[in-house]
């Protein structure tokens, strides 16, 4: 994991995380107790249902419960986090599959209090933009948009029936 020295008001992210796996029971609890000694209690999650294997309402870490919320509308490469005192924690999740280079560069643009890209365009930066392309100042315009858009460098590909052969 990888937060921000700082919570910058116009930030975008508060930092990155990588799990090694898409067990919740197995990868949360970890990641609630560091958020815990950061930020103070944690109250809630939110996440994305489709990314995760298992789905359950509420998680006891340590002497609290936390409720967990899945959602089909949270973006897959986010987590949500709420501290009992109402603070929001949006948290870059690098899928469990990415390299540690992938990971460690997505979680450094993340926890970074002057980026302003969103979770899916630092993943697919992190994952396509050649190593220069991948330090500060990363353009969204040059990576793959969270709908499947296209490239601006990548021509559509559109599929173009083949002509009839010429027979005669």
């Amino acid at each position: 994991m990888s937060l921000a020295a700082v919570r910058a008001s116009r930030a975008v992210l508060d930092g990155g995380w990588w799990p090694r796996s898409r067990d919740p029971v197995a990868e949360l609890p970890g990641l609630i107790l560091a958020l815990n000694e950061r930020y103070g209690p944690i109250r809630q999650l939110m996440l994305n249902s489709g990314t995760w294997d298992g789905h359950f309402r509420r998680l006891a870490v340590g002497t609290r419960v936390v409720r967990v919320g899945w959602f089909s509308t949270v973006d897959p490469g986010m987590l949500i986090a709420t501290t009992e005192r109402g603070d929001q924690i949006d948290l870059l999740v690098v899928p469990p599959e990415a390299t540690a280079a992938t990971a460690d560069t997505a979680m450094a643009t993340a926890a970074d209090p002057t980026n302003r890209l969103r979770a899916a365009a630092i993943l697919a930066a992190s994952r396509t933009a050649p190593a220069a392309e991948r330090s500060e100042g990363v353009d969204p315009s040059t990576v793959w948009d969270n709908e499947g858009g296209h490239s601006a460098r990548e021509p559509s590909r559109r599929h173009v029936p083949a002509e009839p052969a010429n027979t005669l």
